[in-house]
């Protein structure tokens, strides 16, 4: 049976990543030359489109994501945060990334083939002068007042899967007491 037929009797016939059933194609997650239904998906021609240019993206219909991050597959896993991370300047976004959990073999092969639209030539560090990264953590190193959010966010915090302020090397997004802020970089160090 060929790796079409495999990943049709899958997916039911339907696109793994938003559940379409027009215009359905293999499409190899990688890596590169590996064809095996292990490293791919069955995807319709809107996502495929989406996913090879990042001009074309849509972020409503990566909202799809929701649903089809929590497949059991690690080739649609792998998708889903490539998209999640691509799409990761909306607040949904990095929210679904903070829920997803990949295995570390999974994570190393999604992390692989991350594109960091638009932060490439902006290069983020912390208080000690160390590189971050989309999805670092990072601990507070001072107590910060946060403004309109009426708390204090103590020194020591932990902030869990950070995303970069695209045009401010000074600043970082994350979450701390379940609300999204903006941290700046010189108050915070990466998590080992």
């Amino acid at each position: 049976m060929g790796v079409e037929l495999l990943l049709i009797e899958r997916s039911g016939n339907s696109c793994e990543l938003c559940s379409s059933k027009d215009d359905l194609a293999v499409y190899v997650v990688g890596p590169e030359g590996d064809t095996r239904q292990e490293s791919s998906v069955l995807l319709c021609a809107v996502c495929r489109g989406q996913i090879e240019d990042a001009q074309k993206t849509d972020e409503h219909h990566w909202r799809c994501l929701s649903d089809s991050m929590w497949s059991q597959i690690p080739a649609v896993q792998v998708l889903a945060y490539r998209m999640l991370t691509r799409l990761s300047t909306n607040a949904w976004s990095r929210d679904l990334l903070d829920m997803l959990y990949l295995e570390d073999d999974v994570l190393d092969w999604a992390k692989d083939g991350v594109e960091e639209v638009g932060v490439e030539s902006v290069i983020h560090r912390d208080a000690n002068g160390t590189q971050l990264s989309i999805g670092d953590s990072v601990t507070l190193i001072k107590d910060l007042n946060v403004k309109g959010g009426g708390f204090t966010a103590k020194r020591g915090t932990l902030v869990r899967s950070i995303s970069l302020v695209a045009d401010n090397s000074a600043q970082i997004e994350g979450k701390v007491s379940g609300q999204q802020i903006v941290l700046l970089t010189q108050f915070v160090k990466k998590a080992a």
